[in-house]
């Protein structure tokens, strides 16, 4: 079996690396304050930036999977560095660089999204991670490194919290029967990414050689409102109806304020206040890796956080 780093533990991250140690291969996870090991993987502390330390912590890597993600607000700080050392590691070792990405690098489109769109973003956010491929593809085509990235919708599913508009601001209320809040039109068509299927996808397209040098989208179920997606886990959790209110532009912007996850996600708010869905045929019709059906992804998220929420006790 192959050795494969992983940048970052996040939610994509732990669950890449949690899924290639269950197929047999040696992980190693590189994040700044390190953890205890685990079963097949090893965890070292080292900050991802700092390329020399990394090439070494690399050496022998068949696959260094992008997982890592700089604070929301400084991803144009601190995500030019972080892809900077990830592009030297890759070029010393010659293990092929799988760069998780998102949507933001092509901006406000009308119609679904495709990998063969121009990546025309004009916000810092969005420009940041269109700049990290450009480089990246460029190098790819210079013959310095192998690379590809998997670009994934909005995650969704057991591990995302903080971060999911359909985890923590959602899913304690949605489970006691509570009214929740969302982000933009609740009735407008969203693709949702659920997690597993991101990591599949990353372990799938570090072996197979044809995937390199382009982009693809992770396998992604038909696009859902937010609304749609609430009912069905609402029902699931036997806590239906729940009344589903989009956060009106003004209240976002007095809390914006206060939150700097708030105010950053200015720049993205199209993604919600219009049909926003991702088009995954091209991965699709060459690999392997297929999107989990909604009523398995959504049964999982449901028994996922009931277990958490028991475990982390009774709300106060």
């Amino acid at each position: 079996m192959n050795l494969h780093v992983v940048l970052g533990f996040g939610p994509a991250g732990a669950a890449t690396a949690r899924l290639l140690a269950g197929q047999g291969h040696s992980v190693r996870v590189i994040t700044r304050s390190g953890r205890s090991p685990e079963r097949g993987i090893e965890h070292i502390a080292l900050d991802a930036r700092d390329s020399g330390r990394l090439v070494d912590a690399a050496k022998g890597a068949t696959a260094i999977h992008g997982c890592a993600a700089p604070p929301y607000h400084r991803w144009a700080d601190e995500w030019p560095p972080l892809a900077s050392s990830a592009f030297e590691a890759a070029e010393a070792t010659g293990a092929v660089l799988v760069m998780l990405g998102n949507l933001y690098g092509y901006g406000p489109v009308d119609g679904p999204l495709t990998e063969d769109l121009p990546l025309a973003a004009t916000g810092p956010k969005g420009r940041v991670r269109a700049t990290l491929w450009e480089q990246a593809r460029a190098r790819h085509e210079q013959g310095r490194i192998k690379a590809v990235e998997v670009r994934a919708s909005d995650f969704f599913g057991p591990g995302v919290t903080d971060g999911g508009h359909l985890a923590a601001r959602v899913m304690p209320r949605l489970l006691r029967g509570k009214p929740v809040t969302t982000l933009g039109d609740p009735d407008a068509p969203h693709s949702w990414t659920y997690l597993p299927d991101v990591a599949r996808t990353l372990a799938e397209v570090a072996a197979e050689e044809r995937a390199w040098g382009r982009a693809w989208h992770v396998p992604t179920a038909p696009a859902l409102s937010t609304r749609a997606m609430v009912d069905r886990l609402a029902a699931r959790a036997g806590t239906a109806p729940v009344a589903v209110r989009g956060m009106p532009p003004a209240v976002l912007g007095a809390a914006s304020l206060v939150s700097p996850l708030l105010r950053e996600l200015k720049e993205v708010r199209y993604q919600f206040d219009r049909p926003f869905v991702v088009d995954s045929t091209a991965y699709e019709s060459s690999f392997a890796v297929r999107a989990t059906p909604v009523d398995e992804q959504v049964d999982a998220t449901v028994d996922w956080w009931r277990e958490r929420l028991a475990t982390a006790g009774p709300r106060r």
